[in-house]
């Protein structure tokens, strides 16, 4: 009996303080109380302990979640309907309530106060979004790779390096191969031997902008070419000469470089030596395509009409003949042997009249003619030879061939 008129006055204190902990907010509300005074007092509202305490508790927080700020019918007439409405009032005689747990609070100040996380569709200010600082992401696709150097340290180390990758990534495929490499375990052994074929430190910018690709070389491969060049007597600097003026040199297998050394040696009929020299003051002609040069070899023998011996030295002296314009090579030719008058045998001794513009040969020569001066047989005074013609600067050229002034030369090119 006493065990079913306590737990009767539990359910009754349970109502009692459900109606006070909704009235109660409800009167604040109404003199200007701000809401979140409201739910701060709900949070802290005394409830009786127990194992109802909570479901009275959750339907308190109900109540004033769903917006309900009126207490049940029962409580606007001051008492509260109950199987046990008959029992006396045990008010005085209600155990002291004890406060909610702290771990209660705590897990209601969650429910309450916490701020859901921000969504990516949520509107803010644009003072916020100003605010914001974004990582640069890395393209997935891009026509340069300026994009990509913050992300590389491959591509920042060879920009240091003087690197212009402006140009590599004109080249094809090459921005490719730079962004698969790994500094350390790729790049760094290649340069340090090229450092040691003989490239200056100042070099190897300029050098990887010209010939990127060495740089997906395997390192042995390369080793193995430089051992070829040092079997066939070429020395430590003229291997670095040839590297740096051709950059392309080493990409080329061992087969094709004796390929090459053995076509020049048969087919202008040099010694190894002469063959070496000749390589050495032009390299581009181990990495160039081969047709231009036989091309113009036949030009130099059927066209031009120098005899074979005649177009060794002319090679020897001038190895640029080989690789020049066959248009600009027989204009220049036509010009210096029919108009001019110079025999094939003059030619053979100053070949680098070939490399100079046919409008600078044409200029002095008709000045020359003009003053009467222009003679270029050897046999004869006054005897100017082409390597003079060519070479010298306009002033010198003036005083000291011409016997004339610059101004009477300019004044002469504005007859033309």
């Amino acid at each position: 009996m006493m065990a079913l008129w306590a737990r009767h006055v539990s359910r009754w204190g349970c109502l009692l303080s459900t109606a006070r902990a909704v009235a109660l907010p409800r009167r604040l509300w109404g003199r200007g109380c701000p809401a979140r005074a409201y739910r701060g007092f709900a949070r802290l509202a005394v409830l009786p302990a127990g194992k109802e305490e909570v479901l009275c508790r959750l339907q308190a927080c109900r109540q004033v979640s769903a917006g309900s700020c009126s207490p049940p019918d029962s409580a606007k007439h001051g008492s509260f309907s109950s199987p046990e409405s008959n029992l006396p009032s045990v008010q005085q005689e209600q155990a002291k309530p004890e406060l909610l747990p702290d771990l209660n609070a705590k897990i209601l100040d969650e429910d309450w106060d916490d701020i859901p996380p921000s969504s990516a569709l949520e509107v803010i200010s644009e003072e916020e979004a100003v605010q914001i600082i974004a990582e640069p992401l890395l393209p997935i696709q891009s026509s340069t790779l300026r994009d990509y150097v913050d992300h590389s340290e491959t591509l920042a180390k060879l920009v240091h390096l003087g690197v212009d990758l402006s140009q590599v990534e004109k080249r094809q495929k090459a921005g490719q191969l730079l962004l698969t490499l790994d500094f350390e375990k790729d790049v760094k052994k290649i340069l340090l031997f090229l450092k040691d074929v003989g490239v200056e430190d100042n070099q190897l910018g300029p050098f990887l902008t010209k010939n990127p690709y060495i740089l997906g070389e395997d390192l042995e491969a390369l080793e193995t070419r430089v051992a070829y060049l040092k079997s066939k007597k070429f020395v430590k600097s003229e291997i670095a000469q040839m590297v740096s003026r051709a950059p392309y040199l080493l990409l080329f297998s061992v087969e094709r470089l004796d390929n090459r050394l053995g076509f020049f040696k048969n087919e202008l009929g040099l010694s190894v030596k002469k063959t070496k020299d000749l390589v050495i003051r032009l390299p581009r002609l181990l990495t160039g395509k081969i047709e231009p040069v036989k091309e113009n070899l036949q030009v130099c023998q059927i066209e031009l009409g120098f005899q074979r011996n005649q177009i060794q030295q002319i090679v020897c002296k001038t190895p640029k003949i080989l690789t020049a314009s066959r248009k600009r090579l027989k204009q220049t030719f036509d010009y210096l042997h029919n108009i001019m008058g110079i025999p094939h045998h003059l030619l053979t001794r100053f070949p680098q009249v070939f490399n100079s513009k046919l409008l600078r040969i044409r200029e002095r020569h008709m000045f020359l003619a003009f003053l009467g001066r222009a003679q270029y047989d050897p046999a004869q005074p006054s005897y100017i030879s082409l390597d003079q013609l060519v070479s010298l600067p306009d002033e010198v050229f003036c005083t000291e061939i011409a016997k004339a002034s610059m101004q009477d030369f300019e004044n002469f090119l504005k007859t033309l």
